[in-house]
C-alpha cells in the first residue's frame, strides 16, 4: 500500500513545485471494466471488447481504451496526495496527452504524479501535474498526461 502524502495546506504544496509527489496504488483493470466503459461512450471496438478476437490480433488481447486510462488519473491522484487546508479539487484541463503503448486488459497500473507547477488564483490553487501511467513488469510508461486542477 502507497502512502498518502499529505501537505499541511496550499502554501507547503506550491513549494513541491518540481518535485515527485508519489505514486498511486496499482490498480488492475478488468474486462468487465472497458466493456462498460465502451458501452458508455460508445466504442464498442473488437480490440477493447471483443477478448476472442483479439487474441489473434496485433496484442494478443484486449486493450484498456486510453481515454479510460485518463478517467482512472483522477482516483490514481487521490491516492497520492492530499492538501490541508482545501476543500475539493477540480479538474481544469490537459496541457498534452501521450498514448506510448497499450494497456492489456487484466494487467495492474499504477501512476505517478510530479508538480510541474503552482500558482494561486482568486478563485484557488491552479496547479500542473505531470502523470505518467505505468504497467506493472513493463518497460516505460504507456501514457503521460500533463494535467491542469483546481484545489478550492
Amino acid at each position: 500500500m502507497c502512502a498518502v502524502k499529505a501537505f499541511d495546506d496550499v502554501e507547503q504544496f506550491v513549494r513541491a513545485e518540481g518535485q515527485l509527489l508519489g505514486h498511486s496504488h496499482w490498480i488492475t483493470v478488468t474486462q468487465e471494466q472497458v466493456d462498460r466503459y465502451g458501452a458508455l461512450v460508445g466504442d464498442e471496438q473488437w480490440i477493447h471488447t471483443d477478448p476472442a478476437r483479439a487474441a489473434d490480433g496485433p496484442y494478443g488481447g484486449t486493450v484498456v481504451h486510453g481515454y479510460l486510462t485518463l478517467s482512472l488519473l483522477t482516483a490514481m491522484t487521490q491516492g497520492i496526495f492530499t492538501i490541508g487546508g482545501t476543500q475539493h479539487l477540480l479538474n481544469v484541463g490537459l496541457d498534452s496527452v501521450r498514448f506510448s503503448r497499450p494497456i492489456p486488459v487484466g494487467r495492474r497500473i499504477r501512476a505517478s504524479a510530479t508538480l510541474r507547477r503552482a500558482r494561486r488564483l482568486p478563485t484557488g490553487l491552479l496547479f500542473g501535474l505531470r502523470m505518467e501511467v505505468e504497467v506493472e513488469d513493463a518497460p516505460g510508461v504507456a501514457c503521460v498526461a500533463d494535467t491542469l486542477s483546481m484545489a478550492v
